[in-house]
């Protein structure tokens, strides 16, 4: 397995927060982690990253216990995209190549220019490279973000929510992206979702959150309706459009109808 979670416990001024979360991601996978809000999600993939430290448990990144890993070794082994990314005065250049720091020496090599210019590119960011982060609209701040972690190459990319600024397009295009990055390159990916037909469209599995504990791990073919109004509270349908589950809120209480055209 490429990352191995045992039984992790988090609190937050002695307020239970996540308790006995269990699962393992194996390379290649893309994983999504769905639930209502305040479930955990984001604070379950800090505690992976060791932004916030588990009064409990062990988590193992390719047989390493990371929470004894020193920062930098994490910084290597781990990409990290926050739900909110911060504009400071950097070009969008110099943003996405603080992503090569973990690697880098004492000097910017030619072959972290390359790599750079190649997210950019990948991520439709080339004709921003000059441009100042604060100048940027939410959606592009959050695909620098995403280019920033993949110059990184880490082993295991963890994104909170890595589409919630994003139009329909550039959704698409990210987990696209993403997707073939997981496949072709022998690494995983954890990402935390509030969209459950997108998550179902791109991940292999997902990681449904309840009540600070995990409620189910099942890959996206097999979620049933049972699971989400479990979750959710909310009574649904689920119809498959070209193999994929499409999940149909059916609360009527304030049903209205579209005027037919």
């Amino acid at each position: 397995m490429l990352l191995s979670i045992d039984k992790l416990n988090f609190s937050y001024n002695s307020r239970p927060i996540l308790s006995g979360i269990t699962f393992s991601v194996r390379p290649g996978q893309l994983v999504a982690i769905l639930g209502p809000n305040g479930a955990g999600k984001t604070t379950l993939l800090k505690c992976i990253n060791t932004i916030h430290q588990a009064g409990e448990g062990t988590i193992f990144l390719d047989g390493n216990d990371v929470l004894s890993m020193g920062r930098e070794h994490i910084a290597r082994a781990m990409g990290y995209v926050s739900q909110k990314t911060e504009a400071p005065r950097l070009t969008v250049f110099d943003a996405v190549l603080l992503g090569r720091t973990p690697h880098m020496g004492w000097q910017v090599s030619r072959n972290d220019m390359k790599m750079v210019d190649a997210a950019l590119h990948r991520l439709e960011l080339q004709d921003l490279a000059l441009r100042y982060l604060d100048e940027l609209s939410g959606g592009e701040l959050q695909k620098v973000a995403v280019a920033r972690a993949l110059v990184q190459e880490p082993r295991l990319l963890l994104l909170d929510e890595p589409t919630s600024s994003l139009d329909l397009k550039n959704q698409v295009a990210i987990l696209s992206l993403l997707r073939q990055v997981v496949d072709g390159h022998g690494m995983a990916a954890v990402m935390s979702m509030h969209d459950l037909n997108t998550a179902f469209r791109f991940a292999d599995t997902v990681i449904f959150l309840k009540n600070r504990c995990i409620h189910a791990v099942v890959p996206c073919c097999s979620v049933t309706a049972t699971m989400v109004e479990e979750v959710y509270g909310l009574p649904v349908e689920i119809h498959h459009i070209n193999s994929y589950p499409v999940v149909i809120p059916l609360d009527r209480t304030e049903e209205k109808s579209c005027p037919v055209q």
